[in-house]
């Protein structure tokens, strides 16, 4: 027989295990504050904030750090630099002033030649003494970078002692000639009558101009900074013209100057800086200021040749002055115009140049130097004449 079927029961979920069950986490519980009552907000004070010390970070340090050494490796670079540029300069001025004198002249065998092979001469071995120095530059460094800019100031005062040496004085008058050229050496021709003329003066009639110029010293070198001219050229004028004995002269000439005839713009000039409606050449102060503006005024007008411009203060304004003669005969110099001044004092520049050389000496030496004995002849030479 067939038995009924009976019906099948579902399976039924099993639960999980209480342990596997976790609790939902509950919320945290914040904390409220109660409000500070008003006693507590008075008595509460606040916390003072420490101020922060100021300081770089190590960011910020390390860029001034490096300018810091930029700085000073520019500075020893430019010390060794100017030192190297000093030395050249003197060792070249040195150098071609002795082959100057040595090999002048015209002939091509014998001058132009061997000055010509010198100067390439010259050029090569100061290419190789800078690739030395450099060579030497590059073995120092690996010990010290001080070592090069010591050493090349070093030898920047040698040789800057060394160029203080008569001999350097020399050498350098014959640069000037080689590069100056015609102009040049007919102002060393002119330079040379001056010393030649102050050689043949009485040492005794020089010192007492010296002596009566005294009194006046001070007027002519306010005169000479009113117009920015040299005072010892101003006190050769007054000694050529007056021997410092002023006077009235049968010529025309008045005062420590012998002012005669000068330009309007000149009196003009002397009025306003002496700040009087009229000038008196009887008075000496005047009449140092007209001297000194008459001056200034020729210089300019002949470019600043104390030759041409001394020249041209003696003749004046009369009959055109030196400019009209220099027109008419096609002259531009002292030199090419001597054979021009027949009836003109063609002396009277190397007599003011010569005293006033006697007056630089006075007042840097306190005597007058001989120049024939010892090596005053080359002393004299270095200090110059006012001027030139």
């Amino acid at each position: 027989m067939n038995t009924p079927s009976t019906p099948r029961k579902r399976p039924t979920a099993k639960k999980p295990p209480e342990a596997a069950v976790q609790p939902l986490a509950s919320p945290p519980k914040t904390r409220t504050r109660r409000p500070a009552s008003p006693k507590q907000a008075t008595d509460a004070k606040p916390t003072p904030k420490k101020p922060r010390k100021p300081g770089k970070t190590a960011k910020q340090a390390a860029p001034a750090a490096g300018k810091g050494k930029l700085r000073k490796s520019l500075l020893l670079v430019g010390l060794e630099a100017l030192s190297l540029i000093f030395s050249g300069v003197v060792a070249i001025i040195v150098l071609l002033g002795y082959t100057a004198n040595r090999f002048s002249g015209t002939n091509w065998v014998d001058n132009l030649l061997p000055f010509a092979l010198g100067v390439l001469a010259l050029m090569l071995l100061g290419a190789l003494a800078l690739i030395a120095w450099w060579k030497l530059r590059c073995w120092l460094l690996s010990f010290s970078n001080l070592l090069m800019p010591i050493l090349s100031l070093c030898l920047a005062l040698g040789v800057g002692w060394l160029g203080l040496h008569e001999r350097f004085t020399f050498a350098f008058g014959q640069f000037k000639t080689l590069v100056g050229g015609q102009h040049e050496a007919e102002r060393v021709t002119l330079t040379h009558q001056v010393f030649a003329a102050y050689r043949r003066q009485n040492p005794g009639n020089l010192q007492t101009i010296m002596a009566r110029a005294e009194p006046y010293g001070d007027l002519i070198d306010e005169a000479a900074r009113a117009f920015d001219v040299d005072s010892q050229l101003l006190q050769g004028i007054a000694a050529t013209e007056s021997s410092f004995l002023p006077r009235n002269s049968q010529d025309g000439g008045r005062g420590l100057f012998q002012i005669t005839l000068v330009p309007k713009p000149v009196l003009a000039d002397a009025a306003r800086l002496l700040a009087v409606d009229k000038v008196s050449l009887d008075n000496h102060r005047h009449n140092a200021f007209v001297a000194a503006a008459t001056l200034k005024y020729y210089l300019a007008q002949m470019d600043n040749d104390p030759f041409l411009g001394l020249l041209a203060y003696n003749i004046g304004p009369a009959n055109g002055g030196l400019r009209f003669v220099m027109q008419q005969y096609g002259v531009t110099d002292f030199v090419t115009i001597q054979p021009y001044l027949q009836q003109l004092p063609r002396d009277y520049p190397i007599r003011v140049l010569t005293y006033a050389l006697a007056f630089r000496l006075w007042q840097q030496e306190g005597r007058l130097l001989a120049y024939e004995e010892g090596n005053n002849a080359l002393k004299i030479q270095r200090m110059g004449i006012p001027g030139l």
